[in-house]
């Protein structure tokens, strides 16, 4: 079985994992008090709201894969109105979103967040591994208004690279002389600075 014409290569997912979880051990570790309560450009979230963003956007693909092996099942129109429905309330979804990550950086913060993310990460890596190839190619539509990296349809496997999409994103401005500085904003599909944390 393939998925979009080629084999699922659970290998480099798994290799994707294991980076993204060294780096963020590597960014609370090496993160002063000041780096982590400095602002990032762009939105309202400091560096430790952001790390935390970062984070929890692995919790969000364990959640993810459940609704893809849900309507992955169900004849397409139920995911694309699905979808649909979800579009429709993407901007108070990016308020929750801005607001579920300063809270959440109040209490996952430290070892207590790269302890979650093991937890988390962990927990993908046995998923994966028990997923078949037919299970790895079940699509859903997705709401695109909710972020910049949701295709108009995902694979199961597609969403396991997601989260790291989502991470390598934020990481990649990060200053060699400043780990925790993430970068802030996204750009939506017309090339203009968009944010997570709302407008």
């Amino acid at each position: 079985m393939t998925v979009n014409g080629q084999p699922a290569d659970r290998r480099s997912i798994h290799e994707e994992l294991e980076r993204a979880r060294t780096d963020l051990h590597h960014l609370v570790a090496s993160a002063t008090i000041a780096d982590l309560r400095r602002g990032t450009d762009g939105t309202r979230w400091t560096n430790q709201q952001m790390l935390w963003h970062m984070a929890f956007g692995y919790l969000i693909v364990s959640r993810l894969l459940r609704l893809v092996r849900l309507f992955g099942r169900l004849p397409e129109p139920f995911s694309r109105a699905f979808a649909a429905i979800l579009n429709a309330g993407a901007r108070p979804f990016h308020h929750i979103n801005y607001l579920g990550s300063v809270g959440g950086a109040l209490v996952f913060h430290g070892p207590r967040l790269t302890r979650q993310l093991d937890r988390t990460i962990d927990r993908l890596h046995r998923r994966l591994d028990a997923e078949s190839d037919a299970e790895l190619a079940r699509r859903m539509y997705f709401p695109v208004g909710w972020d910049p990296f949701f295709r108009d349809t995902m694979t199961l496997e597609e969403v396991y690279r997601y989260a790291t999409q989502h991470y390598d994103f934020h990481r990649a401005s990060s200053p060699s002389s400043n780990a925790a500085h993430c970068r802030a904003g996204h750009q939506d599909r017309g090339g203009r600075r968009r944010s997570d944390a709302g407008p």
